[in-house]
């Protein structure tokens, strides 16, 4: 029998943890919870869903209205007091606790409206997100974002 070199052994483990890092950062292995960059359903809106602590949260990258004017307000909202805030980047969602397919008890601040509705999100399948926002149950708006990356 021949003795094992240790060459051979560190090439093999140096392999198998390429390969396990390839598969741990590949889309994949990430698509089990909405973290990651979304197409919104309207005006061209994109959306970044983050970990806060424990919850989920979101920020406002990009929009229609943000690539015709990057220093676009807040002119909307319903507190006078931060119409003259930037949009781009703003957290419009936070608070979502859940998982693994389903987060709620979150909320999600409208832009076009100013105002901040309570919400919940279903992953449905690796690449499709249900944003759904209420004023109050039964009065609620679902929306269906589709992931970027």
């Amino acid at each position: 029998m021949r003795p094992i070199r240790s060459r051979t052994i560190w090439s093999a483990l140096s392999f198998g943890t390429l390969a396990l890092a390839a598969v741990l950062g590949s889309p994949a292995a990430h698509a089990a919870e909405p973290t990651g960059l979304w197409q919104t359903a309207s005006r061209g809106g994109q959306v970044e869903i983050y970990r806060c602590g424990a919850a989920l949260c979101g920020r406002l990258v990009s929009s229609d209205g943000l690539k015709a004017d990057p220093n676009l307000k807040d002119v909307n909202n319903s507190n006078a007091g931060q119409r003259g805030r930037g949009l781009k980047n703003l957290t419009i969602m936070s608070g979502f606790s859940g998982g693994p397919k389903e987060w709620s008890g979150g909320s999600i601040y409208n832009a076009e409206d100013g105002r901040t509705y309570s919400g919940s999100l279903t992953l449905d399948g690796d690449n499709t997100l249900k944003l759904r926002g209420c004023v109050v149950a039964p009065l609620c708006k679902t929306q269906t974002w589709t992931r970027l990356r």
